[in-house]
């Protein structure tokens, strides 16, 4: 059986601010549709991805800002973050984690570590390990991004 993930819905309080800022991002617009003064749907794709966001009003009773750790994989870490820089948007400075995996906390603050001793290290993995380095970025909403560097997917992926 095959489960492909199609769409992540993301709760933000602006529509129009949220629809300008992935636009700026170069997500692409694939749909703008209004059917009543209380139903917007905004619907874009990241470039590349086969996987989508939507967000409006009606679409969700989350809160704004809810939704973390959203990764878009990306060959270069360094190209896609000056790129996003480049189009106005704020993006943590690269960086990997000295002792594995990260993640965002619960308070959506900075990006904490799951086990005592692991430090999040500046630049790229020293060996550009495929998954290794990262660099994050959040929506006006704070809906929370990480770009993950992979030149080379696991077998299977």
């Amino acid at each position: 059986m095959d489960l492909k993930l199609e769409l992540i819905v993301l709760p933000v309080s602006d529509v129009d601010r949220a629809k300008a800022f992935y636009e700026a991002a170069g997500f692409r617009l694939d749909l703008d549709k209004a059917v009543s003064e209380n139903w917007r749907a905004v619907h874009l794709t990241p470039p590349g991805s086969e996987c989508s966001i939507i967000f409006g009003n009606g679409i969700t009773s989350a809160a704004p800002g809810s939704v973390q750790g959203l990764y878009l994989i990306v060959s270069d870490i360094e190209e896609a973050r000056a790129e996003l820089v480049g189009r106005g948007v704020e993006v943590s400075e690269i960086f990997h984690d000295a002792g594995g995996i990260f993640y965002r906390g619960h308070d959506g603050g900075e990006v904490t570590h799951r086990l005592e001793g692991q430090r999040r290290m500046a630049g790229p993995h020293p060996d550009r390990a495929d998954y290794g380095s990262y660099a994050t970025f959040s929506d006006p909403d704070g809906n929370g991004w990480v770009l993950q560097e992979v030149r080379k997917r696991a077998p299977g992926r």
